[in-house]
């Protein structure tokens, strides 16, 4: 039973956007074609069949004048050290069955993809806490990138590991690496414990909040979509993406597939 009383879950995606990014300052508001990279995130989660509703996060008025601006929800938080701690905070303001956490520097992330992790989320018991999205990484640029975090799972789909590191490391194999996309789905009471955790060593020292779950015994379960975004952690990026902007699917989201469930394995340790 839903939120709403209906069998579909209320799923909602919120976007967290910090304007004070030390790679990258007023990332949100960089403009890709005539509209902030901010934006094309929103319209991809608008395309979303799951998402019921979509919202900008973020504790800077300059972001918050820009979405009004563009017609798009937003709603003012607190500072935190993360998106996923700023999406908790969310709690209190919109209520949801499941919170869909969308980055907002990926631009080109599939609204499927979206979904991908919304029915999992959905389909999900305890003690699953997270669901994250990943993809295969082609480019071996992209494994040595420490703006790539990579992961590692066990033979059931649960996160292993997250790192900024290539792992697992090739000692005797040529592994397939895989990427972590910004897509998570989080259930109502995993963002609950969540904001009342400490950093831990490993959070802190790879700057990857999906380890707090992990350092903290919580479930996450990776889900492997076919996804050939790309995600803007610096200006050299955004310049790569725009000239990608022309291929991506339009804006009214045709062209997306309907099935990004990959059948790929994942590296396992």
């Amino acid at each position: 039973m839903s939120l709403s009383g209906g069998t579909v879950p209320h799923h909602v995606a919120v976007i967290p956007c910090r304007y004070g990014s030390t790679r990258f300052p007023g990332k949100p508001l960089a403009l890709l074609g005539d509209k902030p990279l901010m934006w094309h995130v929103y319209q991809r989660c608008q395309q979303a069949e799951r998402i019921v509703e979509t919202f900008i996060a973020t504790d800077d008025p300059r972001i918050q004048e820009e979405c009004r601006r563009l017609d798009m929800a937003c709603l003012l938080t607190g500072d935190h050290p993360t998106g996923t701690d700023r999406v908790a905070e969310c709690l209190r303001y919109v209520k949801a069955d499941g919170y869909i956490n969308v980055q907002g520097d990926e631009p080109f992330v599939s609204p499927a993809a979206i979904d991908a992790v919304s029915h999992a989320l959905a389909l999900s018991d305890p003690p699953v806490a997270a669901v994250n999205a990943c993809a295969p990484l082609r480019e071996a640029a992209a494994v040595l990138d420490h703006n790539v975090v990579k992961v590692v799972t066990r033979a059931d789909g649960g996160a292993l590991m997250f790192s900024r590191q290539p792992i697992p490391y090739p000692r005797d194999s040529r592994p397939v690496y895989v990427r972590q996309l910004g897509l998570y789905g989080f259930t109502v009471a995993a963002l609950e414990r969540f904001r009342a955790l400490p950093q831990g060593v490993l959070e802190q020292a790879e700057g990857v909040e999906m380890l707090r779950f992990l350092e903290h015994s919580m479930e996450v379960r990776v889900l492997l979509v076919e996804d050939d975004g790309m995600a803007v952690d610096t200006p050299e990026d955004l310049r790569r993406a725009r000239l990608s902007l022309d291929a991506a699917p339009p804006a009214d989201g045709s062209g997306w597939p309907k099935d990004v469930t990959s059948s790929a394995g994942i590296p396992r340790l």
